[in-house]
């Protein structure tokens, strides 16, 4: 999840400014975090005060949002989402944005197998994102980070991705001249992942993220999520992110890394 987050902070600065080369520095007086990363606590807060109730999970992830994002309003979120935090009886809104892939890297480090993977994904998700594309985001997104928890080759994950939600059948070099814009999942999830897949260790999969251009910090954040879950991240890039950070957020991390850190996957049924 650490990966997410640094992906948001670095890619914050050219979320309005493209960058579309690797080069640049990665932590500016410029970087923040974003509605990226403070959903994603949010996601990982309401995980740790459900622990493994699907009945009270949806609930809790409407709590936890809602709370967060409006002691955190100007993280910039979407103009729907930012309406939904502050209902008092919020409803999904059919939603096909990235907002529901960039925050779903926590349900991977919960889940023990795929379809419990993509049944937390689904419930964290629909409270807001319910439209089909939404759905398939986000559970693109938990299920590669949750698969990179194993290292396998990525030609495996390429693969669950390619057959069960999008096709992968570009490069970064022939995307990044004309690639826009592009606030959907369908527009910028499968180009995240091709980042990750196409990197060769953390730093450099937010480098390629980054270098797409676009929705910069949201696509860098679900690239990291995946990344951090298959390279690891290294201790100075956390350190540096962290002072990012107010305390009640860092302490959220700190928490639901304690309570799933050490929890491992093993290979066999499904």
């Amino acid at each position: 999840m650490i990966g997410a987050i640094i992906g948001d902070i670095v890619g914050s600065r050219f979320e309005r400014a493209n960058h579309k080369s690797t080069d640049f520095e990665l932590f500016t007086d410029e970087c923040s975090f974003t509605d990226d990363t403070a959903m994603t606590l949010a996601v990982a807060k309401a995980l740790l005060e459900s622990d493994g109730d699907l009945r009270v999970l949806g609930e809790n992830t409407v709590k936890s949002m809602q709370e967060i994002g409006r002691k955190y309003p100007y993280c910039g979120y979407g103009q729907s989402f930012y309406l939904w935090l502050h209902k008092r009886h919020p409803k999904p809104y059919n939603s096909y944005g990235n907002g529901a892939a960039m925050r779903v890297s926590p349900v991977a480090y919960v889940a023990d197998f795929k379809p419990q993977c993509m049944t937390l994904s689904n419930e964290v998700t629909k409270v807001t994102h319910n439209h089909p594309e939404g759905i398939r985001g986000a559970q693109a997104v938990a299920v590669a980070t949750w698969a990179a928890r194993y290292k396998p080759p990525k030609t495996e994950i390429r693969q669950l991705i390619d057959s069960n939600y999008y096709s992968l059948d570009f490069t970064i070099d022939e995307l990044r001249p004309s690639y826009r814009f592009d606030a959907s999942c369908q527009g910028s999830v499968p180009q995240a992942i091709q980042a990750f897949l196409e990197s060769e260790n953390f730093e450099d999969a937010i480098r390629l993220a980054v270098s797409i251009g676009g929705d910069s910090d949201t696509i860098a954040a679900i690239t990291g999520g995946i990344a951090g879950a298959y390279y690891g991240v290294p201790n100075d890039l956390r350190t540096k992110a962290l002072t990012y950070l107010p305390e009640d957020l860092r302490d959220i991390l700190v928490e639901f890394e304690a309570t799933y850190r050490f929890r491992n996957f093993v290979r066999g049924s499904e």
